[in-house]
């Protein structure tokens, strides 16, 4: 993840894959129950942040769905807290995916004070639209993220109603993550109020 008013990287983002392996028979239910959502969310963090080898001073990002955290502060909240008080070096932010869209802001509020201290913060992933960013005006995330690869932002027409989403995440919240924007719209992005960015163009590493 880059910082887009030094132009410099700042963090490592962990993007996790689910596979399906062994015996078909496994796999016989067609949904992922809660606990299987919470089991994924642990094994990412306690592996993740592992093979990230953090120096001081790093970030990580690691991925959690937001069923896990709404839980309440159960086995996934004690392994952040053994992560950030472990002797690995660097912070920890969560990146929370799906449920936000019809969940009441206070709720989300008073899930997120379980989990945010100093070197611990909650990314709000919300999906590219901007009636879904201002419903979330008032809220208390370290920031927020939106993926691009869905917004048309390659040319300079396009460029307007991107940038207007950009503005209008960027007012409810003081930061403002862009993944897969194109990098040569770093500028008009910061422009327009992002403050950091995974480019399109980075290519992942495989842990």
């Amino acid at each position: 993840m880059f910082d887009l008013a030094s132009s410099t990287p700042i963090s490592q983002r962990l993007k996790r894959t689910i596979r399906r392996c062994g015996e078909r028979s496994i796999f016989e239910r067609k949904t992922l129950e809660l606990d299987d959502l919470r089991q994924i969310d642990i094994l990412t963090i306690e592996h993740g942040m592992r093979l990230l080898r953090l120096g001081p001073g790093d970030t990580a990002i690691v991925p959690a769905f937001w069923r896990t955290l709404s839980g309440g502060r159960g086995p996934y909240a004690l392994q952040c807290a053994a992560v950030q008080h472990s002797s690995e070096p660097g912070s920890l932010l969560i990146e929370v995916f799906g449920g936000l869209e019809h969940t009441a802001v206070d709720v989300i509020d008073e899930t997120l004070a379980h989990f945010q201290t100093h070197t611990r913060g909650v990314v709000l992933h919300i999906a590219p639209d901007i009636d879904t960013a201002r419903r979330l005006a008032g809220v208390k995330a370290h920031c927020l993220a939106i993926d691009f690869a869905g917004v048309a932002h390659e040319g300079a027409r396009d460029w307007i109603s991107a940038a207007e989403l950009v503005r209008a995440a960027r007012q409810i919240c003081s930061q403002l993550l862009l993944v897969n924007l194109r990098p040569d719209r770093a500028l008009a992005a910061q422009a327009a109020g992002a403050t950091h960015a995974v480019f399109s163009t980075l290519e992942p590493r495989s842990l």
